[in-house]
C-alpha cells in the first residue's frame, strides 16, 4: 500500500525540478492522457500517432476510423474540463451528460429500449440495465441512475468545498472515489470509464495537482481493483490501487526528466533548458520526412542533444513502425510511413 507521505513528497520533488515547465509539456502529457484512457478501452492508436493525429490532422496507418474518432472526441472532452477546472464549475447531472455526448460524438450508438429510445452520442443516460463483468453481476437499474447521480453531484460538490488544494493527499483520494462511484452507478451504455477517469483528472487539474494517468499496461490490475471494490462493498480498494498507479505515475515522470537533463545537455544552450522528449521525437519525424539522407549526427545537431540521444529516440521509433531505414548505414534513407 502506497504511504501518503511518499506521495506528498513525491508530488513537491515534481514540482522543485520544475517537471510542468518544459515547454509543450502540458500538452504532451495531456495527449499520453488520451492514449491511455482510449487504450484501455481497446485503442491501438500510439502517442506519437495521437500527437500528428491531433496537431497536424495525419492519420496513422492501420487504425481503423472508429478509433481515431475515439481519440479525437476524448481530446474535446479534455479540452472542456479544463475548462470547468479553470472555472470551478459545479457539478451537476446536465454537465456530467455533455460531457459524455463530447466522449462519444462520434462513436455512440443509438438504442431502443422498452423504456423508450436513447442516444449515447447526446449523452443520454441509460434507460437499459448493464452488466458489469464476464460473471454475468449488473450495475444498477438503470431506473435508479438519475436520482444516484444527482445524489454524487451533492457529496462532489461539498467535497470539493471541503477539502482544500493545499491538502495534496486528500485531493487525489477525493478524485479517485469521484472516478470509483461515478463508473458504479455507470449512467450510460458506454463511455463510462472515459468518463471517470475524466472527471478524475478535472478535479486534479482544479485542485492544482498533477492529473493521473492509468497506464495501459496496467489494465488488468485497474479492471481487477474496479471488480474486488465492488465485490467487497469497499471502495479503499480502489483508492489503494489508484494511489500505487498514482506514485508510479510521478515516480516515471521523475526519473524520466533526470535521465533527459543528464543525457540531453543542449550544445550551447544553458542547462537549465528542459528538452521535452516526446516534442524530440515530432521534431525528428519532421526532419526525416523532408530529408531521408539525414544523419544521426545532423539530427543531433539539430536537436541540441547527444548522437545517443537521438539513436535512442530513432529506435522508439522503428519499434512503433513510424520510420524505417532502407540501405545501409551510410548509403540508405530515413522513410516515415504515416498514412
Amino acid at each position: 500500500m502506497t504511504d501518503k507521505k511518499d506521495i506528498s513528497a513525491l508530488f513537491h520533488r515534481f514540482r522543485e525540478l520544475g517537471i510542468e515547465q518544459q515547454i509543450d509539456y502540458n500538452k504532451f502529457y495531456l495527449y499520453s492522457i488520451i492514449t491511455h484512457s482510449t487504450a484501455i478501452e481497446g485503442s491501438t492508436v500510439t502517442e506519437i500517432e495521437n500527437q500528428l493525429l491531433f496537431d497536424e490532422g495525419i492519420a496513422p496507418a492501420g487504425k481503423n476510423v472508429m478509433e481515431q474518432l475515439m481519440n479525437l472526441d476524448l481530446k474535446a472532452a479534455y479540452e472542456q474540463v479544463m475548462q470547468y477546472a479553470r472555472n470551478r464549475e459545479s457539478m451537476n447531472v446536465k454537465l456530467l451528460c455533455g460531457l459524455s455526448a463530447l466522449v462519444l460524438k462520434n462513436t455512440g450508438a443509438q438504442y431502443n429500449a422498452f423504456q423508450g429510445s436513447f442516444d449515447a452520442s447526446k449523452g443520454d443516460l441509460r434507460l437499459l440495465n448493464a452488466s458489469a463483468d464476464a460473471g454475468g453481476r449488473s450495475y444498477m437499474n438503470f431506473l435508479k441512475v438519475p436520482a444516484r447521480l444527482e445524489e454524487f453531484c451533492t457529496w462532489l460538490n461539498a467535497e470539493r468545498e471541503r477539502i482544500t488544494d493545499k491538502d495534496v493527499p486528500a485531493s487525489y483520494e477525493l478524485s479517485f472515489r469521484a472516478h470509483y462511484r461515478l463508473v458504479t452507478i455507470h449512467p450510460w451504455a458506454d463511455g463510462n470509464g472515459r468518463m471517470s477517469r475524466l472527471v478524475m483528472n478535472m478535479l486534479q487539474w482544479e485542485k492544482h495537482i498533477v492529473p493521473t494517468i492509468v497506464y495501459k499496461e496496467h489494465k488488468a490490475a485497474y479492471i481487477q481493483a474496479l471488480m474486488d471494490a465492488r465485490e467487497k462493498e469497499d471502495e479503499n480498494i480502489f483508492c489503494d490501487f489508484m494511489f500505487s498507479e498514482l506514485e508510479y505515475c510521478l515516480r516515471l515522470s521523475i526519473a524520466e526528466y533526470e535521465k533527459s537533463m543528464s543525457d540531453d545537455v543542449p550544445v550551447n544552450v544553458p542547462v537549465n533548458v528542459p528538452v521535452n522528449p516526446n516534442g524530440r521525437k515530432r521534431k525528428i519525424i519532421e526532419i526525416m520526412a523532408a530529408n531521408g539522407n539525414v544523419t544521426i549526427k545532423e539530427l543531433a545537431e539539430k536537436l541540441g542533444v547527444n548522437e545517443k540521444t537521438v539513436k535512442r529516440d530513432i529506435a522508439t521509433l522503428r519499434s512503433e513502425g513510424i520510420v524505417s531505414r532502407i540501405g545501409s548505414d551510410k548509403t540508405g534513407q530515413w522513410v516515415v510511413s504515416l498514412k
